[in-house]
């Protein structure tokens, strides 16, 4: 087996994506994973804690990206600017490769309810970081968690329109994230 390959996590996740749209989440094992990646099973869990966590493999990335943005916006930006900030920062990050998986990446949470609970975890997890990295910006809590949340929605609803988009209008995922933020800021004035 080709352990020492690069790009043995890149690999991996493509792997356990494919074998959990194929057979079922519950019916996959690591040893399939590893085998089917042309790593080992210790390879596997150099990367991951187990096949669960496959699925979020990008979240401390995503989530530093999502902070550093916050944390370079603009010293007088509103808290959903920063959010802005946040969001582009963090979608320059995902390319062609991650747009590819998404289709395959939904069917498999969609099938099991184990990653689905995996999947809001992730969300509850970015947006805690986000809602952080407000406070540091002196945005009161309330507020913080609120421009948190709204951005976490931006970007599940950006992410889900650029996967659907044509890859060769050239439109990138920032776009599609910055104008679901608006929108949604919109519509927070028709709540009354």
């Amino acid at each position: 087996m080709a352990r020492w390959e690069p790009g043995a996590r890149e690999r991996l996740v493509a792997a356990a994506v494919d074998l959990f749209t194929e057979n079922g989440y519950d019916a996959t094992t690591v040893a399939q994973i590893a085998e089917r990646a042309g790593v080992t099973r210790s390879t596997f869990f150099r990367h991951f804690a187990d096949k669960r966590e496959v699925l979020v493999a990008g979240q401390d990335t995503l989530s530093r990206l999502l902070v550093e943005g916050i944390a370079a916006a603009p010293a007088g930006a509103s808290p959903l600017e920063a959010v802005a900030a946040g969001l582009e920062r963090a979608s320059g990050a995902l390319g062609p490769e991650n747009r590819e998986m998404v289709p395959r990446i939904k069917a498999a949470v969609a099938a099991s309810g184990e990653l689905q609970e995996r999947d809001a975890l992730k969300s509850v997890g970015l947006a805690a970081a986000m809602t952080g990295a407000l406070i540091a910006r002196e945005v009161p809590e309330a507020t913080a968690q609120l421009a948190a949340e709204l951005g976490i929605l931006a970007f599940k609803r950006g992410y889900a329109a650029w996967s659907q988009a044509d890859p060769e209008d050239g439109t990138g995922l920032a776009t599609h994230a910055l104008a679901a933020l608006a929108e949604l800021r919109a519509a927070t004035v028709t709540l009354g």
